[in-house]
């Protein structure tokens, strides 16, 4: 995907192709238009009409297209709006669980801070360099965090909270 990451440019080029394929629609209206009122001014064949009036039909065809994209951009801004809010939701929710549940087991803030880093898949050793520490601490800090939690391992740490907010 193109785009990931840059959901600005992928509206944009969105909303250009719209305005494009408007623009194109809108011309061949009018060029069909002045086709079908030249046919009837003048001589008509019946297979010059025809081919004017089909002219207009793909026209419309191509307007109706230009029509749904524009519904379908909406549906997808509009999604993508619920989605960010639902996740800013759950990030809080979140934030607010672990404060909860870290203030519960009287974690210092050291502890607080490995028991985090744990919580997103750090290894011992990551978290050791992040807070400038022996690897020593963290395992010490760890092992605190284990035992005021009544937890024994990283899988059940993380296990409590999935299955806090589920």
């Amino acid at each position: 995907m193109p785009f990931r990451g840059h959901p600005r440019r992928a509206l944009a080029l969105s909303v250009a192709c719209l305005v494009i394929q408007s623009a194109a629609a809108l011309y061949f209206i009018v060029d069909g238009v002045d086709d079908v009122l030249g046919q009837l001014s003048g001589h008509p064949t019946l297979a010059a009409f025809m081919g004017a009036f089909m002219e207009c039909l793909v026209a419309l065809a191509l307007l109706l297209a230009v029509g749904v994209s524009a519904h379908q951009l909406r549906q997808s801004l509009d999604r993508a709006r619920r989605q960010d809010a639902a996740l800013h939701v759950a990030r809080g929710t979140l934030a607010d669980l672990l404060e909860a549940r870290f203030a519960d087991w009287k974690l210092s803030a050291s502890e607080a801070e490995v028991a985090l880093f744990t919580l997103k898949g750090c290894t011992i050793g990551e978290i050791a360099r992040m807070r400038k520490t022996a690897e020593g601490t963290v395992r010490s800090q760890l092992s605190q965090v284990y035992a005021k939690s009544g937890l024994s391992s990283q899988s059940m740490l993380i296990a409590h909270f999935i299955e806090e907010l589920v």
